[in-house]
Order: C-alpha cells, then structure tokens, then sequence
C-alpha cells in the first residue's frame, strides 16, 4: 500500500491501544499536563515519545539539545531512553517546575541542564563554549517563528550524522490549506519547503501526532 492510512474512529483506537508501552512516569506526567487546560496540547503524544527513545537508543545518543520543554515529557523521554546530556531552552519557569519534578522523581535530574532565556541564547553559549559538532540529537519544539533559527544553531551544533527532529510539521493540517495564512502557520510552511531542498541533510517527514521531520546532518 503505497499511501499513508488515515487514523479514525475504531482504527484510532486500535491504535491508541497497541502503539507503545508508556513508562508509568511518564503516563503520571501527561495526567497532570492534562489538567492544565488548552496548553496542555503543546504536550508531545505518548507514541511520539515511545519514537524517541528508540531513536535515542538506535543512535546512542548522549548529548541532546531541546528547544522547548514546557513540563518535560520529551526530555523525561530521552533521558530515560539513556540520553546522558540533555541541554534544555525554554522561558517558562512555571511550566519547567513541573518538569524539574519529573525529573528528580525519575532520577535524571543530574543529567539535563534548563536555561530559561530561550534557543537563541542556549545556541549562543554553547558556541561560545566550544560545543559545535558535539550533539548527537536536537528537538526543536518551541515558538514556530524561532524554528529556521533552531534549525541552523542544531546543524552547528550536532556532529556529523547527528539528527535533528522538528515536531509540528504538519500543524494540524494547516500547512497544506492555502486559506491559513498566520505567522506560525507560515513558519512551519517554509521550514518544511526549505528542510525537503536542504542537501546538507536526508530527511523523512513522519505522520506521527503532529508531524515529525527527521533530518540526518550529513
């Protein structure tokens, strides 16, 4: 079968069902991100994380840079898949003190370093520390407008063969409806018309949760 099946009604639910075994830490944390109202869908889904630690563990990837944590399940996910440096970016304290819990309750804590001034400026110090071609992964999952700037500081911050993953490519379906003209909408847009041309990396868009776009620095 040469297209990607839809996911409705009972298929979705097999699906639910049979796609992952989520770690209980994390079941516990996306239960109280449930109770936190709309923003709680700026949560990454249990299978995407299941599809993240398996990459983590298919690469051994140690060192990780995460742009946007919000209450740490992506995070909490590649540092239990066996991440062992894990630099995040965000700007909310409110929401990474839920993560930060997480963390310490999982053990790992020790393992991820929160900056709370945003990607642009964790890009920066870890440039100026001498960190270029050290990362082996980066997730980019923050404001939409910083997503081209996430993207270039990755390349330069991972090693050759390293993977960058750009979560939202798909956005709900908007990028492909002419009609949604918005900033973020736009954003991802020409992320995505960049990211299939870009012959510095292989990339592969997955049809997961929201869309997630793997892209192999070459």
């Amino acid at each position: 079968m040469g297209k990607t099946i839809g996911l409705t009604g009972a298929l979705e639910t097999y699906y639910v069902a049979h796609a992952c075994r989520e770690p209980a830490i994390l079941a516990e944390l996306r239960a109280e991100t449930a109770t936190l109202g709309g923003d709680a869908a700026m949560q990454i889904g249990p299978e995407q994380g299941a599809f993240m630690r398996l990459i983590v563990k298919l690469m051994g990837a140690r060192r990780v840079i995460e742009f946007g944590t919000f209450t740490g399940y992506s995070s909490l996910s590649l540092a239990l898949a066996g991440a062992t440096r894990i630099t995040c970016a965000d700007v909310s304290k409110t929401y990474t003190d839920i993560a930060r819990r997480y963390w310490a309750k999982a053990g790992v804590a020790d393992r991820i370093d929160l900056y709370l001034d945003g990607g642009l400026a964790v890009i920066d110090r870890c440039l100026a520390a001498g960190e270029a071609g050290t990362f082996d992964l980066a997730f980019i999952d923050a404001d939409k407008a910083g997503y081209d700037a996430y993207y270039e500081g990755s390349l330069k911050l991972l090693r050759p063969g390293g993977l960058v993953l750009v979560d939202n490519t798909l956005w709900d379906g908007d990028v492909a409806d002419p009609a949604k003209q918005d900033a973020d909408t736009a954003a991802i847009r020409a992320l995505n018309t960049k990211l299939v041309s870009d012959a510095r990396v292989e990339i592969c868009l997955v049809p997961i949760c929201d869309g997630l776009t793997m892209a192999r620095k070459g």
